[in-house]
């Protein structure tokens, strides 16, 4: 993996790889989701995450502190990725840059961004590959983690889409429909390729 540069990434999946939807037409017969439909069904699949019991303590989390805390490794698990990893790759420092690139890079899987501590989580089904955590003890070095059972995450509020609080996470990548992921080999493609730049990177 270390091989792989930048031109070498994936963008998109082939149609009807998991995590990669692609846009419907209005034609007769086709049932259309509005985004507010699609937007609720996310919500309820995150919310599946918690016991019934703790679901209404996250809804009042999104309310008034705009990111619910859930637990990883049962419906999903997350890949962390420094923001420096992400501008070696991109060029560019500019946060609206950077969600666009990562829209693109992993398919419009969902990302998660904290701008406190400039890391992005790369949400992706709850088993991981072996072979993608095996990798991730050699990606340690660059501060990635495969985050699962055991941790939790910092979800924010399905409509946090941007940086309208300097302190505060956001969708870098909205979660578009429920159960909707990114796929671990595209998300291993994109930290290889990073890793490949930082390597290479001429030392000031």
């Amino acid at each position: 993996m270390d091989a792989d540069t930048p031109a070498g990434i994936q963008p998109r999946e082939a149609p009807g790889a998991l995590g990669v939807l692609r846009p419907v037409g209005e034609e007769p017969g086709v049932l259309i989701h509005p985004t507010t439909d699609r937007r609720l069904a996310a919500e309820h699949w995150l919310l599946a995450a918690l016991p019934a019991p703790l679901r209404c303590r996250a809804r009042w989390e999104w309310e008034q502190q705009r990111v619910a805390m859930l637990p990883l490794g049962g419906l999903f698990s997350a890949v962390r990725i420094p923001e420096h990893l992400l501008t070696a790759l991109s060029a560019s420092t500019e946060a609206d840059r950077l969600d666009e690139f990562l829209a693109e890079a992993l398919g419009g899987g969902p990302v998660i961004c904290d701008p406190r501590f400039s890391r992005y989580y790369a949400l992706v089904p709850a088993s991981m590959p072996a072979t993608l955590r095996q990798m991730a003890e050699t990606w340690r070095a660059l501060e990635v983690d495969c985050l699962g059972r055991g941790s939790y995450l910092g979800v924010p509020r399905l409509d946090a889409v941007n940086r309208e609080h300097a302190f505060a996470s956001y969708w870098s990548v909205p979660m578009d429909s429920a159960a909707v992921l990114c796929t671990p080999l595209t998300v291993a493609r994109l930290i290889a390729a990073g890793r490949h730049c930082v390597d290479t990177e001429p030392e000031a």
